[in-house]
């Protein structure tokens, strides 16, 4: 005779939600996996990873451009659920879509030609040989995203991963995971036959059991501290990451700058997505022949851009605490306030640009990432100054030159991955280019032939076509092959 059970229901497996994170309501709830869950998964996707590998690249790309179409025509979704989700205003919701869209048809037409099998040159010593190089798909990609641009920055993994033939598992924000969610959704209404690409949802736990999951690469976006972590937990297993964490990405204003244009290149790249930019400009250097027509015109134009117009909240609560310990930082240190304060931050928006000046280059506003709608003007004797004060960061992402002489001297002697001349932010919308930092912005690169690159193991093999002269590279070789090899090399390391 069996007893009933009369003790509590065993537990299901935890689960967490999603908030707005201007009224704190409820968006979407999602499980948070443990480290089976994501194992499980990790498994499904090294099945789905042979189909798709076997699709080849004219296949890949039919199905990426079906995926393509699929978000265009259920883009008011993902528009809707940036501003539920994410808090963008109406006008960063569509950017950020229309870069993604960009990206994914690039990645689709641009694979073959970029990672396909071709002949490469043999040199003079082994010109018997055929040699051949292609790029071969890892297997399994795990991808960790960000919340600040909870579709477009994740696809710059993503797209590029699966254009390569790799089978992903994608890891959104814990604060953004409904978007990471129509973005799998969409994909599989693209291509159903299997579970190419897959969601796993939770904290930094499941973070860190998807790197120690099997996959066979990691790509990161966040923090330096958490990408630190994500080193850390990829160690043991040898897994190779790629790491995108963030900057502090500065304008250097020449002497012969359009100030106007400068003006607003700084507000629009300090100011949109609410300052949540990982290309965000925090740091103004302005050449002393300007500087004063510049801190007139900026401090009039930032006093007219306004929170939940112009730009959204604050997406993660704990960056309000950071960025207003900055701007008292600053002001305590000598710092001038021309536009906002302290005084602006209002939970959970920064009610409009906060403008300062003067503020010691040793500051922790000049030396973290702030993350939000805050520019530091500093004056300085020229461009060069500028370009040298700029490189005196541990982070080195993107950077913006405006000058009308010698700005590609400038440009190019900035310390970063990415420039943009008299313009600001450019490079993320150019899927051709190759986007990454250098120092504590990380290392690998998303978007462009680098980014297919990042994805893929080279593939080299040789082929001999017929028996060498100098049979040097056997046992059987007569007395006078070195003597020969001898000369031939004295020959061709003297020319």
């Amino acid at each position: 005779m069996s007893v009933p059970h009369t003790g509590p229901a065993p537990a299901g497996p935890a689960r967490f939600t999603s908030r707005n994170p201007v009224t704190a309501e409820p968006v979407a709830t999602f499980p948070t996996d443990d480290e089976a869950a994501v194992r499980r998964k990790v498994a499904r996707a090294r099945e789905a990873a042979r189909w798709w590998d076997a699709l080849g690249h004219d296949g890949r790309r039919a199905r990426l451009l079906t995926w393509k179409r699929v978000m265009t025509r259920r883009r008011g979704e993902i528009i809707a659920l940036l501003r539920r989700e994410n808090g963008k205003v109406r006008a960063d919701a569509v950017i950020e879509l229309s870069a993604t869209l960009a990206h994914v048809d690039w990645a689709a037409r641009n694979a073959h030609r970029v990672l396909r099998r071709r002949s490469v040159p043999s040199g003079p010593l082994m010109f018997n040989q055929a040699s051949t190089l292609e790029y071969k798909p890892y297997g399994v990609i795990g991808v960790i995203g960000p919340w600040n641009y909870p579709v477009f920055t994740p696809v710059g993994s993503l797209a590029y991963a699966l254009a390569a033939g790799n089978a992903v598992v994608f890891k959104p924000s814990e604060f953004t995971p409904a978007c990471g969610k129509w973005l799998t959704d969409t994909f599989t209404e693209a291509v159903p036959e299997h579970p190419v690409l897959q969601l796993t949802t939770g904290a930094g736990p499941t973070g860190a059991a998807l790197c120690a999951s099997g996959v066979d690469k990691i790509a990161f976006t966040g923090s330096r501290a958490t990408g630190t972590r994500v080193l850390q937990a990829c160690a043991p297993s040898v897994t190779p990451v790629l790491l995108e964490l963030g900057g502090k990405d500065a304008l250097v204003v020449a002497e012969d700058a359009d100030v106007e244009a400068a003006v607003e290149a700084a507000l629009w790249g300090g100011c949109s997505n609410a300052g949540q930019s990982c290309t965000g400009i925090e740091r103004v250097y302005v050449a002393d022949a300007v500087y004063e027509r510049f801190e007139a015109r900026l401090t009039e134009r930032a006093a007219r851009i306004r929170a939940r117009e112009d730009f959204g909240p604050i997406t993660m609560p704990g960056q309000l605490d950071i960025i207003r310990r900055h701007v008292e930082d600053a002001l305590a240190h000598g710092g001038r306030a021309l536009v906002g304060g302290p005084e602006s931050i209002e939970p959970p928006y920064v009610l409009g640009p906060v403008v300062l000046a003067d503020v010691p280059e040793d500051s922790a506003a000049l030396r973290e990432e702030t993350f939000g709608p805050v520019l530091i003007v500093n004056r300085v004797r020229d461009a060069h100054e500028g370009v040298r004060r700029a490189n005196d960061s541990p982070y080195g992402l993107g950077a913006s030159v405006f000058a009308r002489r010698g700005a590609t001297a400038l440009a190019r002697a900035v310390r970063s991955g990415m420039v943009s001349v008299n313009d600001v932010m450019a490079f993320p919308g150019v899927p051709s280019l190759p986007f990454g930092g250098v120092g504590a912005s990380g290392f690998g690169r998303i978007h462009g032939a680098d980014g297919l690159r990042e994805f893929t193991v080279p593939h080299a093999v040789t082929r001999r076509r017929f028996k060498a002269p100098l049979a040097v590279s056997t046992y059987a070789r007569g007395p006078r092959d070195i003597p020969r090899l001898e000369r031939v090399t004295r020959f061709l390391g003297s020319r």
